[in-house]
């Protein structure tokens, strides 16, 4: 089943690559038949469904996710194969939309209004004001 991230992007499901395993957690009934994980791969670096900029884009956002070149997602959240495998699938998608998803708008930089900084000394000094005033008085 291919993977469709975005209108422009869609991945063929010969990329993917599939791994399952009994799930860890607490024990129970059916834990050891029913309970099920699914790893799903995909080597960004190999991908013949992205264009250079896109792979450079998701080798720059996702190189902490990253080993070899390889995006892995698990997924052990249901006890069907089935359903882990979608949501596996889910995952993937939303963390590929996210990192090729345009940044946004550079933060511009700002000065403290002349009426925030005013208060804000005012403030200051009321707090001095008051510690003043709780000390013992000197004594001349």
């Amino acid at each position: 089943m291919d993977l469709q991230v975005t209108r422009k992007l869609t991945i063929p499901a010969a990329e993917l690559g599939w791994r399952f395993s009994r799930s860890s957690g607490p024990g129970g009934q059916h834990v050891n038949t029913s309970d099920s994980r699914a790893e799903l791969t995909w080597d960004v670096t190999a991908s013949k469904a992205l264009t250079d900029e896109q792979r450079e884009r998701l080798l720059d956002k996702l190189s902490g996710r990253l080993i070899d070149g390889t995006l892995t997602v698990s997924a052990s959240e249901q006890r069907s194969q089935l359903r882990n495998r979608e949501t596996a699938l889910e995952k993937l998608g939303q963390i590929l939309a996210a990192a090729l998803a345009p940044d946004g708008p550079k933060r511009r930089p700002t000065k403290p209004t002349r009426g925030s900084q005013k208060r804000r000394l005012e403030a200051k000094g009321q707090r001095s004001q008051v510690k003043k005033n709780r000390q013992r008085p000197a004594f001349d």
